[in-house]
């Protein structure tokens, strides 16, 4: 019989890619999420439209034991949407109750080995202060003191799910992912990250005209492109190491820089245009030095490589939308 899987947030922008992987390897795969996916049809075998928020949904999809569990579904965004303050009672209560139902029906129904999705946001404001030399080693994450309010849930969620594999037995484990980007993604309406909303900026932009990028320009990040995201997710799980441990690029870049990539990308003239706006740490990059010991593999694909393929769907998009208004008049 076909090995089995469950991904939570399979409507999601991760979860989608990892539904497809999971069925190239042959599993039978059961996805949940408040909705489909808008940019791919889902590949699960059985897909719920579900709220993890209802301890009766959650039961009546953890209802059996599964070889492999992934738990990806969160209340998130880009800075837009995090780093305002105007969701943060949303973004706290929503996932922490998700991670809190999930959890505990895994544990009763001996789903041992879960998989959490946590985030580099979790990390100490006071270690990314300076945008060249920012500290996200694993080890550097207490004395705790994230940025935002959904780091502060990533990290309570983080000890939850390592306090079930000490007082239950579970094997969970847990990754703080990076920065992930690529095609099928969210692209625009205010959740999306900066790489989208690069690439919707300037696909967008006429001959000569500015985009605008919040702050100075000159914070720093690292990109992880999702197929390698997924991969490092999958060996994790897998793996006898527990976490927390990074899955991100160690290729970091200012934002001004990933604007420029993008407009080189595009081959416009387009010009930046720094305004003020929501910016998160000044400098945040994956250590990658534990994951490579761990797990013997890190992250390798430069971030043009994602960013071309990323931009050529998001312009894709743009078009086919167009299309569809203009067939529409």
């Amino acid at each position: 019989m076909a090995k089995t899987a469950l991904v939570c947030g399979a409507g999601g922008f991760i979860g989608g890619h990892l539904v497809k992987r999971l069925k190239q390897e042959g599993f039978w795969v059961r996805g949940v999420d408040l909705k489909f996916n808008e940019h791919a049809e889902t590949e699960a075998d059985d897909f719920v439209i579900g709220d993890l928020r209802d301890q009766l949904v959650v039961r009546d999809v953890i209802d059996r034991k599964f070889d492999e569990v992934y738990q990806l579904a969160a209340d998130m965004g880009g800075a837009g949407y995090i780093f305002t303050g105007e969701n943060d009672a949303d973004i706290m209560h929503n996932s922490a109750t998700i991670n809190l139902n999930v959890l505990d029906a895994c544990y009763k129904r001996n789903n041992k080995r879960v998989f959490y999705s946590s985030s580099a946001c979790m990390y100490p404001e006071h270690n990314q202060l300076d945008p060249d030399n920012p500290n996200c080693a694993e080890d550097s994450a207490y004395p705790a003191n994230p940025d935002s309010e959904y780091g502060w849930e990533k990290l309570f969620s983080e000890r939850l799910f390592l306090a079930y594999n000490r007082n239950f037995g579970m094997q969970n484990r847990v990754a703080r992912y990076h920065n992930i980007f690529g095609p099928e993604g969210t692209w625009q309406g205010g959740k999306e990250k900066a790489p989208a909303a690069m690439c919707r900026k300037v696909a967008l932009a006429s001959p000569g005209e500015m985009i605008e990028v919040w702050g100075d320009g000159l914070q720093t990040r690292s990109f992880l492109y999702v197929d390698e995201c997924v991969e490092g997710t999958i060996r994790l799980l897998r793996s006898d190491f527990e976490g927390p441990v990074n899955i991100g690029s160690e290729e970091m870049v200012t934002i001004n820089g990933l604007a420029e990539m993008v407009i080189d990308i595009a081959g416009k003239d387009t010009r930046i245009n720094n305004i003020p706006g929501p910016l998160g740490v000044r400098g945040r990059n994956s250590d990658n030095r534990l994951i490579q010991e761990k797990l013997g593999w890190a992250p390798s694909q430069s971030l043009r490589a994602g960013m071309e393929k990323t931009y050529d769907w998001i312009s894709g998009e743009i078009q086919r939308l167009h299309n569809q208004r203009a067939a529409a008049e």
